[in-house]
């Protein structure tokens, strides 16, 4: 390895372990003084607050990785701009691109490394906090298990299960409920191709209603549309926060491999590529902050003073369009592998284009 390339590196090592200290410190700052108070009222030892804090730096790593790369890699090339080194390089007969090469050889090793963490260590890190937080602190056992595409809730008096394309509608699909008595023999089962929830009333569409008469027989009712009184609401059914993230990225392939609805399918592969996609958005930002970098300075005679700004403006608006993109292939109106690449081929081609440009 060059010495030039080691440098390089050696100052992107030392930004992007500082930037991430920062983003990490500021965070766990915030989650801690918003719930330090549930920890206390519910009497739980100071170990068991380090050890909930602790365990979410992964989280926030995967939250603000791309950033991150992005930041690091911009302060770097600053650092080298502003001390005049860049100039002299140049002036050397380094091409420009000669001298970026190891920061974004820097940036696919991190996003290589945050991908590996998603794998490994997030999901067990996520499940645990999960577990501390829900279970122990707020006191909330979730009522049921998510198998093969479908939820299994135990209720007050009878069991649901039902798939739920969309958490935040109250809208079910294959809806059914069944209620057993003391011997442990159905006593009803209702089943629906469709449930709502509406205005504290559970709605079913298109189902049946199986009740024992006694013998082993029983006697079936067919509606079209009914009204019932389930003890429970869809509020009930307690789904743990940051619950995909349970899932390491072969679980998500595995999970969008077993759909057979194309609702389901459409949002576990957006899951599966989004994960992705989210995870490796730091390279095709610094691709286009880098330059912009260069043209800022050029422009306005300021490099890190504006540069930074602009390049978290600039991640802002990607995290916007790509989580617009995520939405619609959740939705079904767009493929999601075309959501999770197109902002990275977009941003990517651009910021190749201008680091070309900047180089001739």
């Amino acid at each position: 390895m060059k010495l030039l390339d080691r440098y390089i590196l050696r100052q992107f090592g030392k930004n992007i372990l500082m930037i991430m200290a920062g983003f990490i410190s500021i965070y766990l700052l915030i989650d801690f003084f918003e719930k330090i108070d549930n920890f206390m009222e519910k009497g739980k030892s100071m170990g068991l607050v380090i050890r909930f804090f602790m365990l979410s730096i992964p989280f926030i790593l995967e939250q603000m990785g791309p950033v991150c790369i992005l930041l690091a890699g911009v302060v770097t090339l600053g650092v080298l701009n502003h001390s005049n080194e860049l100039i002299a390089l140049k002036a050397s007969g380094i091409p420009l691109r000669k001298i970026t090469a190891p920061i974004i050889g820097a940036a696919v090793a991190c996003t290589l490394i945050l991908l590996a963490m998603s794998q490994f260590v997030l999901p067990r890190t996520v499940a645990e906090t999960n577990r501390i937080w829900n279970r122990e602190v707020k006191g909330r056992v979730p009522l049921g298990i998510y198998r093969n595409g479908r939820y299994y809730y135990r209720g007050q008096e009878g069991f649901y299960s039902f798939a739920r394309p969309d958490p935040h509608r109250n809208e079910f699909l294959y809806f059914s409920y069944s209620s057993w008595d003391r011997n442990y023999q159905l006593s009803s089962l209702i089943a629906a191709r469709r449930a709502e929830w509406k205005d504290n009333i559970w709605t079913l569409h298109q189902g049946q209603v199986q009740t024992a008469t006694g013998n082993g027989d029983y006697m079936n009712q067919v509606f079209t549309v009914r009204d019932f009184g389930f003890p429970e609401k869809p509020a009930d059914f307690f789904v743990p926060q940051y619950h995909a993230l349970e899932l390491s990225l072969v679980g998500l392939y595995r999970d969008a491999k077993r759909k057979q609805s194309p609702e389901e399918a459409s949002k576990a592969w957006t899951e599966f590529y989004g994960r992705i996609s989210y995870t490796m958005l730091g390279l095709p930002l610094l691709l286009l902050g880098l330059p912009m970098l260069l043209m800022v300075y050029r422009r306005w005679g300021r490099d890190l003073s504006l540069a930074i700004p602009v390049s978290c403006g600039m991640a802002f608006a990607c995290w916007g369009i790509w989580g617009t993109l995520q939405s619609l292939a959740k939705a079904s109106y767009l493929n999601p592998l075309v959501a999770a690449l197109s902002v990275h081929l977009l941003i990517g081609s651009l910021g190749i284009f201008l680091l070309l440009r900047e180089d001739s």
